[in-house]
């Protein structure tokens, strides 16, 4: 028993080092409170809480903290987005000025605005002058005075709510057609509106309290000036029980409005968190049986959009394609290939594109005004709309009506299965499920060229494979271009008209699919349809590898050309003593890994000068060679199997 005990109660012990001032901390805050609630006269506390001096301080002060709250925000809200979104010149010196309000003593801020807006100030002589505005010993005073001291609160909440967004959700809602503005209304200012309530409600409470800036800018005249943290400090000269009672009250508020926030200002959780499905989840859900797909729409629009695009900077790269067309673009990670759908849509300093849609260049326009489309990886669904409001964003920035454009997006979404699932927001679908209305969101918009960044890489194979066919279904009849970023040779072949290979930002291969499939001329494409690649130098009768070895062809190319050796899995033979017979290219090695593909099993085999040799065998093979990992073995490779592309 005891042993169980200890481990129940094994972990990391609070060093009492650590412990004993970290209770002494807590005692210190504490005590001032404990102070006030054991010093307040409960029996006059009403008496004290509406005398006529401290109503009307109550009403000041309440008049006074929302207006600097009002204040706040009109101010706060875009020097917060400025901060969080834009690269400036200067923008940390920006910052500190944001926050010197909260280290900078209060009577020296009321000093400093004294200096600024005061008769005699740098622009109170002009403000009395040209508009007769008089700050010092005015409300409005007392109301500058608190905006001065508790803006920054709201701003630091907000910049940090903004800094913890993704630009995808923005940027997709820009790609959808809606202005800068549109997108910071609808989308970002409803995504950090939790940070926004918590910047606002403790600059309010900050307004509430003021003092120090307060008396010295704007004076303590009763019914102008005088706030209820001024009026305490008047009170304690008279009436200190009055003044204890006052201060429960701040007190009080100002630990409502912690309450309420329950620690969001700080990072932390705060209480209970709301849950939230996942939605990969569902996937282990019988899911519910979904209304049968509307075929898509064949007429055919009024205008095409043929593709025409110069990408320079890293991606380097000209791309010419007839409206219809489908290009798969794939190549190793780094290759650039998101950054050529970011180039299209001009959101990267990393690569220019002038692009040319149908008739029009549209290299000059902002991304908004593009018509090009995109759908991230993982859907960027707007998580306050419904999958209905979702899908209609699009249309709704291009200025359709509310009730048409809910019609419209109804119907994409029945188009795509999904159409049961309109009320639904975001966290309540399944991966596939978010998948096509992002993807119905993206096609109700009517884009001239559509990006889809790895649209199907999050879904399980059954669901990958309905999305596959539907969205093949609907883009056959697309007037555009649509590029699609994927690494499975299977989306490629069943999806794209074309594939466009990038390595490095250069454009390999660019050619339908079964050229592609026959003749690959990237190693990674190669590796990706499961075929060894080798890059090397052709010679006389084959290819000299770059890792030293010499591979023999039974068609060479001319001597000196930069070439690569495409040999499939299964024309690997493998041995456990040298080979006799037909195999031209033998090399020794050792077995590095066994992996089971279906009926067969995939020997990676080490070989010196020939990198990640990879042969097919069956399991009965195996067992009769009697191979394990670290199985000396020997690699045979005809030379009628060895294909040689040169690059």
């Amino acid at each position: 028993m005891r042993r169980l005990r200890r481990r129940r109660t094994t972990g990391a012990r609070t060093p009492l080092a650590l412990a004993v001032p970290a209770m002494v901390a807590i005692a210190f805050l504490l005590m001032p409170l404990v102070g006030i609630l054991a010093r307040t006269s409960w029996r006059d506390l009403g008496t004290h809480l509406t005398s006529p001096g401290v109503t009307e301080a109550l009403r000041l002060s309440l008049l006074v903290s929302f207006w600097a709250l009002g204040l706040s925000l009109i101010l706060g809200v875009p020097l917060a987005w400025l901060l969080a979104r834009v690269e400036f010149p200067g923008k940390a010196l920006v910052r500190s000025l944001v926050l010197l309000p909260m280290v900078l003593p209060p009577t020296v801020g009321g000093v400093a605005l004294l200096l600024a807006f005061g008769r005699r100030g740098l622009l109170g002589p002009w403000l009395e002058d040209t508009f007769g505005i008089t700050l010092p010993f005015h409300t409005s005073g007392a109301v500058l005075a608190a905006t001065f001291v508790a803006m920054p609160f709201l701003v630091i909440s907000l910049e940090g709510a903004l800094a913890g967004l993704r630009p995808r959700y923005e940027e997709t809602a820009g790609s959808l057609g809606a202005s800068p503005l549109r997108v910071f209304w609808t989308v970002t200012l409803p995504m950090v509106a939790p940070g926004l309530a918590a910047g606002a409600a403790l600059t309010w409470a900050r307004a509430l309290g003021e003092f120090g800036a307060t008396i010295t800018f704007a004076g303590n005249l009763p019914g102008t000036t005088q706030t209820l943290p001024l009026q305490v400090y008047l009170l304690l000269q008279d009436s200190p029980e009055a003044a204890t009672s006052v201060s429960l009250l701040l007190l009080a508020i100002a630990m409502a409005v912690l309450v309420a926030l329950r620690g969001r200002w700080t990072g932390g959780t705060g209480g209970r968190v709301r849950e939230v499905r996942n939605p990969a989840d569902d996937a282990t859900r019988p899911p519910a049986e979904p209304p049968v797909p509307v075929p898509a729409e064949q007429e055919l629009p009024e205008q095409r959009w043929p593709l025409h695009a110069v990408v320079t900077g890293f991606d380097q790269l000209t791309l010419d394609a007839a409206p219809g067309t489908t290009i798969a673009v794939v190549g190793p990670n780094g290759a650039g290939k998101t950054t050529l759908l970011r180039a299209l849509l001009g959101l990267t300093p990393r690569a220019h594109a002038e692009l040319r849609l149908g008739d029009t260049d549209v290299t000059g326009l902002a991304p908004h005004h593009r018509g090009v489309a995109w759908v991230p990886q993982d859907g960027a669904l707007f998580p306050h709309l419904s999958a209905l409001t979702n899908t209609a964003y699009g249309l709704r920035a291009h200025g359709v009506p509310r009730a048409e454009a809910r019609r419209e997006a109804q119907r994409w979404l029945d188009r795509l299965g999904v159409g049961h699932l309109a009320q639904r927001r975001p966290a309540q679908l399944s991966g596939g499920q978010a998948g096509r209305v992002a993807l119905a969101r993206c096609l109700a918009a009517r884009p001239r060229l559509l990006l889809l960044d790895e649209p199907l890489a999050a879904l399980d194979q059954t669901t990958r494979a309905q999305v596959r066919h539907t969205l093949r279904a609907h883009l056959d009849g697309f007037a555009g271009v649509c590029l699609i970023v994927t690494h499975d040779p299977v989306e490629a072949v069943a999806l794209a008209d074309r594939v466009l290979v990038l390595e490095d930002g250069r454009m390999i291969q660019y050619a339908p699919p079964a050229e592609v499939t026959r003749h690959p001329r990237s190693p990674w494409v190669a590796r990706m349809l499961g075929s060894n690649a080798w890059t090397g130098t052709a010679t006389s009768d084959g290819l000299a590898l770059s890792g030293g070895a010499h591979l023999v062809a039974a068609e060479p190319l001319a001597p000196g050309t930069d070439a690569l050796a495409v040999i499939a899995p299964e024309a690997v033979s493998l041995h456990r003593n040298p080979p006799e017979g037909s195999p031209r290219n033998v090399y020794p090695g050792t077995v590095r890994e066994i992996t089971a593909l279906g009926s067969r099993l995939r020997i990676l085999v080490d070989c010196e000068g020939v990198p990640g040799l990879v042969g097919e065998i069956t399991p009965a093979a195996a067992a009769e060679l009697g191979l394990r990992e670290g199985s000396a073995v020997f690699a045979g490779i005809k030379a009628t199997e060895v294909r040689l592309v040169g690059h």
